[in-house]
């Protein structure tokens, strides 16, 4: 009796056993389909092929699978709409000069604000949080970061007196030398507005 019943547990383990792997036709049991079946995405590209994702399809009756995604609309096969014509990324004008040609951005690059009182203060308050440390209050490279680390160049100075205003933008947005660009923590507004600020440090 007792041989019997372990001749019936056996037959029983092995049927689970042979449940479980998978066959030519049919994979088994899987807990998590789309890990077996992971679907590869071409950047920004569509998933053109309506039946990705079958197996794992949370809404069978839209008549594709689930990672179908295609736009009809869109001629491109992109997840995403190309920008309108002529648009520039926010930050990057102008974008046809390089970081390192001043000489170009000192004759294109013209200040949007008219040099007011009010522009000038709101540079001023904006030179303080920024350039103080390196330029001085007075423009004069002798910050305290200045002072350690020699070579700022004053405003007033025979090589910087006369650059103009497209240059300093530049400068700003860009970096030169050892300063770096400030273009990250300062939006275009505000670096003209120093801008103007800086104008008048140079006729000090």
């Amino acid at each position: 009796m007792q041989k019997g019943v372990q001749i019936i547990l056996l037959v029983v383990v092995a049927v689970v056993v042979a449940s479980c792997t998978a066959g030519v036709d049919n994979p088994g049991l899987e807990y998590a389909p789309q890990m077996y079946h992971s679907t590869p995405y071409e950047p920004l590209s569509q998933v053109q092929d309506e039946s990705m994702g079958t197996w794992l399809d949370s809404n069978p009756e839209d008549g594709h699978g689930e990672f179908y995604n295609s736009n009809p609309y869109n001629p491109y096969g992109m997840t995403m709409l190309e920008p309108v014509e002529n648009t520039i990324k926010r930050g990057s004008l102008p974008n046809h000069i390089a970081k390192d040609d001043f000489e170009t951005a000192a004759i294109e690059l013209v200040n949007p604000l008219d040099s007011t009182k009010e522009v000038v203060a709101q540079g001023k308050a904006l030179y303080e949080r920024f350039c103080i440390h390196c330029h001085g209050s007075k423009g004069a490279g002798d910050g305290l970061v200045g002072q350690v680390f020699l070579g700022v160049t004053a405003y007033n100075s025979a090589t910087v007196v006369d650059k103009p205003g497209g240059h300093i933008y530049h400068v700003i947005t860009h970096g030169k030398g050892r300063m770096g660009s400030h273009a990250s923590q300062l939006s275009e507004e505000e670096r003209w507005k120093i801008v103007r600020y800086v104008q008048v440090l140079q006729k000090q």
